[in-house]
């Protein structure tokens, strides 16, 4: 496996030259984000980010992520324009040496939370998710809102797309993404850039809003849309391990052959749809850490690994979920996770 690291460019507060010196770190995951997406990045861009981890020691290999556009995910008439621009990134970023691109097919909303300070017993703070908190907000009407919405959107906006998404239900959704891994499956083959779709965030509807790669049965379906070993996921734990019904060790072992891309992040889950995140060893809560990498490692995993959402932690204040300390020390945690199960299969 090769260890990289998330970093949100220039402006993010953990920097280079910190990132470098975790142990095992090999590049850096990232990507631009001057550009709307529905964009084509210009290649000086893409190489100049390049250029930037090179300098450092790091490679960029993964990019996370070349968003996709409300209007392809709900088949606008701008829908096939959109879709070539976004397989000009894909040709632009294989020219440049990225091998994995991660993605997700999320209606309007990103990975949501209600409570980006969650206070921990061992005085850390944390992301945390419940679901009573969120089904008594109204994104229509609420002044308030939650992490992972993209206010750039007016209320106006937010309405009409809710009212787009429920016109088309899930199955329209599901037809929309056919159509968008049967035009950037091809160009990906041809580029050498594996294409990881990352679960929902949390994995079940929300607002009405349909979501699609939640569990084991979707996740089938999805894989056999396009029937490509370039058609790949981004096996995030804390993603599907905040459902219950997902048997995250056996879809590791299931899946292991298209996971191109691994979010090892632990959550504890604390009542029905109501999680909190935590520290990354197995032991802080409710995943299996242990169980997952060994399954994925005994069935043919060798792509990239990140530690995904870290606490603050030692008075760190940064980007919620993506302090230096905690992540740093997560990294260190997968290492040592890695090295372990493989000497112990070597045997």
């Amino acid at each position: 496996m090769k260890l990289t690291f998330r970093w949100y460019g220039q402006n993010d507060p953990v920097t280079l030259d910190k990132i470098r010196q975790i142990p095992k770190m090999s590049g850096i995951v990232s990507a631009i984000y001057n550009v709307a997406p529905g964009g084509v990045w210009s290649n000086e861009d893409i190489l100049g980010l390049k250029e930037q981890a090179n300098q450092n020691g790091l490679e960029f290999e993964v990019v996370e992520s070349v968003p996709v556009p409300e209007e392809i995910k709900y088949g606008g008439e701008n829908a096939r324009a959109l879709i070539e621009n976004y397989c000009e990134n894909v040709r632009r970023l294989g020219k440049a040496g990225v091998k994995c691109i991660c993605y997700n097919f999320m209606p309007v909303f990103d990975w949501l939370r209600s409570e980006l300070e969650h206070q921990n017993a061992d005085g850390s703070n944390s992301l945390a998710y419940n679901e009573e908190t969120v089904l008594n907000m109204n994104p229509l009407t609420s002044s308030l809102s939650l992490p992972g919405w993209d206010e750039s959107y007016t209320k106006d906006e937010l309405k009409r797309l809710i009212e787009k998404y429920k016109e088309i239900g899930e199955e329209g959704l599901w037809a929309n993404l056919k159509t968008f891994l049967e035009a950037v499956i091809p160009v990906a083959e041809e580029s050498g850039v594996n294409m990881a779709i990352h679960p929902d965030d949390p994995p079940w509807g929300i607002f009405g809003l349909p979501r699609i790669i939640t569990d084991e049965k979707n996740i089938d379906r999805f894989l056999n849309l396009v029937p490509s070993v370039n058609n790949g996921l981004t096996f995030c734990t804390g993603s599907l391990g905040a459902s219950v019904d997902n048997n995250l060790v056996e879809m590791a072992k299931k899946y292991a052959p298209r996971v191109h891309f691994l979010h090892l992040r632990n959550i504890l889950i604390t009542g029905n749809r109501e999680f909190c995140e935590v520290g990354h060893p197995t032991e802080c809560g409710s995943i299996d850490m242990y169980g997952i990498a060994r399954a994925l490692v005994e069935n043919g995993f060798d792509g990239y690994v990140r530690p995904d959402h870290g606490r603050m932690i030692w008075g760190e204040y940064g980007k919620y979920g993506y302090g230096l300390f905690d992540r740093a020390l997560g990294a260190t945690y997968i290492v040592g996770l890695f090295e372990g199960i493989e000497k112990t299969l070597e045997k």
